[in-house]
Parts: C-alpha cells; sequence; structure tokens
C-alpha cells in the first residue's frame, strides 16, 4: 500500500538536512548506476573511520536508529527510497542527538554509484517487500542482480542478515544466496521462539508478531 503524503515534507525534509543524503536520481537505471560514480566518501561523512553497516529498504527507520544508538561504535547507513517514510528515520535521528547514522534517498539499483566497493561491513535485509508475483521476482531484495551488486559493496566475509515474514520469498531467498555462493547459517524459522540474542524488532516485525506470523532469519556470508 502507497504511504500518505505528508504535510509539510519538503520543509520536514530540510528541517533534518544533516541526516538525510538525496541520491535520488531518476535517469539512472541499473546499468547506468555500473557505469557512473559519484562515491561518497564514507570517512568524511561521518567523521572517523568506524566500520559502516548498511539498511536497505528501512522503512521508518526504527532498526537503524535503534542499532546506532545501541552501537555508538559503528557508523550507520539506511537506504529507503520513499521520502514520505524516509523523513520519519531522520526526524528520530535528530530527535535522539545521534551522529553515527546518514539516510541514503534512493532505490538499492542505485548504490553502486554512491557506496564504495568493499566498504560494508554489514548488510541488513529486514522485512523487504516479497514481490508474490513471479513476474516481479527480479524486484525482490534476494534476487541475484540485487546478490551481485552487494557482493561488490561488502568487506570480505561480511555477512547478510535477513529478516521476514513471508515463507516463500524466504525460500527464495535461500535458493538465491545458495545460487550466488553465498553459505547459509543461523537459520532460524520462528526466530522470537529461539534463543537468538540482541533481536531489533522493525515496525513490520512487531506488527506481523503480534498477529502470530512467525519470524524468519538467516545470516549469509561468501564462500
Amino acid at each position: 500500500m502507497r504511504p500518505r503524503h505528508k504535510k509539510n515534507l519538503d520543509s520536514r525534509l530540510e528541517a533534518v538536512g544533516d541526516y538525510l543524503i538525496t541520491l535520488r536520481n531518476d535517469s539512472l537505471n541499473f546499468e547506468d548506476a555500473k557505469k557512473e560514480s559519484h562515491l561518497l566518501d564514507l570517512q568524511a561523512l561521518f567523521g572517523n573511520d568506524n566500520p559502516i553497516h548498511l539498511e536497505i529498504g528501512g522503512g521508518k527507520g526504527t532498526f537503524a536508529t535503534t542499532l546506532a544508538e545501541q552501537n555508538p561504535d559503528i557508523n550507520v547507513l539506511c537506504v529507503e527510497k520513499v521520502r514520505d517514510v524516509i523523513v520519519v528515520g531522520c526526524e528520530t535521528a535528530k530527535e535522539k542527538g545521534l551522529t553515527n547514522i546518514k539516510f541514503l534517498d534512493c532505490a538499492a539499483e542505485y548504490l553502486p554509484s554512491y557506496i564504495p566497493e568493499k566498504s560494508i561491513e554489514l548488510l541488513y535485509l529486514n522485512f523487504s517487500c516479497p514481490y508474490p508475483k513471479k513476474s516481479y521476482a527480479s524486484h525482490r531484495l534476494t534476487h541475484e542482480r540485487f546478490l551481485n551488486i552487494y557482493k561488490t559493496l561488502l568487506r570480505n566475509g561480511a555477512p547478510i542478515y535477513q529478516k521476514t515474514d513471508n515463507m516463500h520469498f524466504f525460500e527464495f531467498s535461500i535458493e538465491e544466496f545458495s545460487k550466488c555462493g553465498f553459505v547459509l547459517s543461523n537459520i532460524s524459522l520462528d526466530l522470537h521462539n529461539s534463543d537468538f540474542e540482541g533481536n531489533i524488532v522493525t515496525e513490520y516485525e512487531a506488527r506481523f508478531s503480534s498477529q502470530g506470523f512467525p519470524i524468519y532469519r538467516l545470516e549469509a556470508r561468501l564462500k
């Protein structure tokens, strides 16, 4: 469902300009993004060389801002292409006075233009849209075309953490990860009834779990 257009969106985005990096370039497509280079200087952006954690599809920023707040020794990049949504995360970060988080306003296809290769220590895919129709499979953030993007961004041995409430999407993801050379570990078919510690609950996760849906989780690393 398309989010409602928020009142005074432009002025709200302007007020959180220190947190928002507007990378939107609607002239780019997937192939263009691999050719164009507008790489961010991440050390200058954060003012340090701490490890970079990346969340793609961060929604309202509940996970990313909590992660940044709990881990001041890491830097968090949160990617979200819907401006009506990303503004909420930026406002939360500002309210909390966080200095180790930035939000990127772009689609995942564009990331090779902006994020340097081998710069990401850990990547999170939390409750990505499952695009249930087979004809839209290439839009899923665990599709092969996206996994090949992540391969260029991740440091050697850096993991991808995925969570979802959708069993069929989870099964699809397992197949795609395996096909693309990733080794899977810590697979959970019911995260909230497991012994996993340190889970940060997202807004979608809270909703789905309260409705009795199991939460699926895995970790994937390149061989």
